[in-house]
């Protein structure tokens, strides 16, 4: 891991640290996840507000007004939006992705759940999201969350992530095996 990376995830682990405490003693843990799908769902989507958290051309007043019109804009709970003015202030918004996923993290832990990664050629329908869940809650021991993405060039099958662990059953992979082997023979 690079210096900046770790000094970025030591930031964000503080800071998500502080915040979820906070939550968790005033049992505003769902008002939390609320938030941090808000917050995802900018970072994902908004340019602008991906510009506003790392320009370092803004001072920290431009920071610190953008965040805080914003935070007011998501109707973000008072914890967070104070943390991210904190953070503004402190020259530190660079960090929120990080932040995001850390608090993402934590807030699973607590509820017993992990995350898994899914990467499919098509949509999965419902209720094959739920067979899949099912099927890895009895592998994992916890109740599992899908993320899911769409990605034609495995042509069938599945990538699933859980952890450190992942699952391959996509065909691509099970071709380029195929490929290997015949150039071994060969």
């Amino acid at each position: 891991m690079s210096e900046p990376v770790a000094i970025s995830t030591g930031i964000a682990q503080r800071y998500a640290t502080a915040v979820f405490e906070l939550a968790k003693e005033g049992k505003d843990l769902t008002s939390l996840e609320a938030d941090i799908d808000a917050l995802d769902t900018a970072l994902a989507t908004s340019a602008d507000f991906r510009n506003l958290i790392a320009s370092p051309l803004l001072s920290r007043e431009e920071q610190g007004n953008g965040i805080a019109a914003i935070a007011k804009k998501m109707g973000l709970s008072s914890t967070v939006a104070n943390t991210l003015s904190l953070m503004a202030a402190k020259r530190r918004l660079f960090v929120l992705p990080q932040l995001v996923k850390t608090l993402r993290e934590a807030i699973a832990e607590d509820k017993g759940e992990v995350t898994a990664e899914v990467s499919a050629a098509t949509e999965l329908t419902d209720a094959q999201k739920d067979k899949l869940a099912e099927t890895l809650k009895e592998s994992v021991g916890k109740d599992v969350k899908i993320n899911m993405a769409v990605d034609e060039s495995l042509i069938g099958g599945l990538i699933v992530k859980v952890g450190s662990k992942m699952i391959d059953t996509s065909i691509k992979s099970k071709l380029a095996s195929l490929q290997n082997s015949m150039k071994e023979v060969g």
